[in-house]
């Protein structure tokens, strides 16, 4: 038997040197007219389309960076000339007055759909879906997902950030990526959508990718003032029904893993809390779990694949992006298992004690990731006002009481009326630029389906040349 020379599989370093019947293409925010002009402007309650994609194809690449920006003063510029996304000079040089959202990153959801499917496999809000937990980036570094914050917006709500995501996403017929802007501001959408085309359909034991997130604000503890680790927490758990549950789904698939936030309130651990995961035959044809199930761990931190509490530490698989010692009452983690995929034929539960035998009552929420077969599960996410994350507020002008116009005299009543002049033309200049830039985006979206369309058929048509169908 002769054996090849040389010879590669589909790890991630040896598909760059082996060929494939594939097409590589993008769809993005760039400016059809040239411009500089490159991002989406979604307006509060519109919803934007990413991507329309025809297959069969894979998306392998997410690269989205956005804004939102609240206007407390009026700027020294004519809003309507704005040439980038936002105006980013520092409030202090009296040239604008604008912060950033501090929820948008819970305000705004990403949903996906494969195969023309009527519900969607992927629906979280857009930070959470790139592992930003309570709307406060901080830059770390996975095998499938990275974020990257200027130090000057690190852990703090809603700073600018950069997202990226390495999974693969395949589809069959068709693939349909779009965002809804569920708050109050428009708010600024950069992004790339890689992905590729290929010439034959996916192979029959191909899974989708789906994503869903979760939360518990807060988890029902029957101990929330019990010390963690305390002789009063050692209470037996032996049916993981009051478990926080990170995902439930039917059909087959992998579970690939979830980022985990955590907003703790008695100042003490948030963990202790075993991971339980129930498969297939762990469930009782009653929809009922067996003891114990196939998965059963020994702590949240262990689930994490940490050790005496949560490092600092951002590896491959496992990490910490925000620790509490950094945002007192904050631990935002994540555990991929790629590497150690959760396989199942029929049905998993994957969850967690939040304390032991659940008696802390903190405020949870997850992102869960995971492949499966369609028709995949429906679920959605809760409403934009149960999302929003508990911020912890220092002083603001919300502790100031309403200045007294009356007492002022003339010359300082004129400051105000001057104010609020300029502050009602600044704002309708910016509503024009807001609205200009928004036909523009749907205009693009548009064009971008074309665009696909077109690459998809070039692709087809020379694949039948090469076959000489």
């Amino acid at each position: 038997m002769s054996v090849p020379s040389f010879s590669l599989g589909d790890d991630l370093l040896g598909r760059a040197a082996k060929r494939r019947r594939a097409r590589s293409a993008r769809v993005a925010s760039w400016d059809h007219t040239g411009r500089n002009e490159d991002a989406f402007v979604v307006m509060p309650g519109e919803t934007a389309v990413l991507a329309d994609l025809e297959g069969p194809g894979a998306i392998t690449h997410l690269w989205f960076v956005q804004g939102c920006r609240l206007v407390l003063g009026p700027g020294l510029f004519d809003a309507r000339q704005a040439g980038t996304a936002m105006v980013e000079f520092n409030n202090a040089l009296g040239y604008n007055w604008e912060i950033n959202d501090p929820d948008y990153y819970r305000n705004v959801i990403i949903r996906m759909y494969w195969d023309d499917q009527e519900h969607p496999s992927v629906v979280a809000p857009l930070g959470d879906f790139f592992c930003v937990g309570n709307s406060m980036p901080a830059s770390f570094q996975s095998l499938p997902f990275t974020v990257s914050v200027k130090e000057d917006s690190e852990r703090k709500y809603g700073g600018p950030a950069a997202f990226n995501c390495f999974l693969p996403m395949p589809f069959n017929s068709r693939a349909r990526i779009e965002v809804e802007n569920q708050g109050d501001a428009a708010y600024m959408q950069y992004f790339y959508v890689d992905y590729e085309l290929y010439a034959e359909d996916l192979p029959e034991d191909t899974l989708y990718f789906h994503a869903q997130w979760r939360r518990n604000n807060p988890c029902d503890g029957w101990g929330p003032d019990l010390q963690v680790n305390s002789l009063e927490t050692q209470v037996p758990n032996l049916d993981g029904k009051d478990n926080y549950v990170i995902l439930e789904t039917e059909g087959a698939g992998n579970y690939i893993g979830c980022n985990h936030t955590v907003t703790h309130f008695t100042g003490t651990w948030w963990g202790e809390g075993d991971d339980m995961i129930w498969i297939d035959d762990d469930f009782r044809a009653d929809g009922s779990t067996t003891w114990p199930p196939s998965m059963h761990g020994t702590g949240g931190e262990d689930y994490f694949s940490h050790g005496w509490g949560m490092q600092k530490i951002n590896y491959p698989f496992q990490g910490t992006i925000i620790h509490e010692d950094d945002v007192p009452g904050y631990q935002i983690s994540y555990r991929w298992h790629l590497a150690d995929p959760v396989r199942f034929e029929e049905r998993i539960k994957v969850t967690m004690e939040h304390g032991h035998a659940n008696h802390l009552s903190d405020d949870w929420a997850s992102t869960a990731y995971w492949y499966q077969t369609l028709p995949g599960p429906r679920f959605d996410v809760p409403p934009a006002d149960q999302r929003l994350p508990r911020r912890w507020e220092g002083p603001s002008m919300k502790d100031l009481p309403p200045p007294d116009r009356g007492r002022l005299d003339d010359l300082r009543k004129a400051m105000y009326e001057q104010r609020d002049a300029r502050m009602a033309e600044f704002t309708a200049q910016r509503q024009q630029w807001l609205e200009r830039r928004a036909e523009e985006s749907r205009q693009r979206s548009a064009k971008n389906a074309e665009y696909a369309r077109e690459v998809r058929r070039r692709f087809v048509a020379r694949r039948r040349t090469d076959s000489g169908t």
